[in-house]
């Protein structure tokens, strides 16, 4: 389940990386629709610790964005990848790939922080509806 719910936010990063999301509107909805199914879920579920659990799912979330990034890393640039001037060239491409590689599981791990915070808060907040857990 938790694979499935990260799967969800996956297809912002094939959609941005080939540029075919041009509205503002769109991109954004692919960015809040994916983490308001991780607390839906949450809510629905009742997991006995949300937190961790919306956590897990941007974690998953940010190896598929990671492994997305390098799937479609020439196609996003275009054939023009980015350079380190101060690297030798031979360095610049694996050094860069390491960077990006990173920076996504990062970015996957800090969204699933702030909606895992968000997720645990409304738990305590929201009244389960009587079907948790089924």
């Amino acid at each position: 389940m938790l694979i499935g719910l990260a799967a969800l936010a996956a297809p912002r990063v094939v959609l941005h990386d080939l540029r075919l999301v041009e509205s503002p509107v769109l991109a954004g909805l692919l960015v809040v629709v994916p983490a308001a199914c991780w607390i839906g879920a949450v809510l629905w579920r009742r997991p006995p610790h949300p937190f961790v659990t919306v956590l897990v799912i941007g974690a998953i979330y940010g190896v598929f964005l990671a492994v997305g990034h390098q799937v479609l890393w020439d196609r996003a640039f275009d054939g023009a990848t980015p350079s380190l001037d101060v690297v030798d060239t031979w360095a610049q491409g694996p050094i860069l790939r390491v960077a990006a590689f990173v920076s996504s599981l990062f970015t996957g791990v800090v969204v699933g922080v702030v909606t895992g915070a968000v997720a645990a808060l409304l738990c305590r907040v929201v009244p389960p509806s009587g079907r948790a857990g089924s």
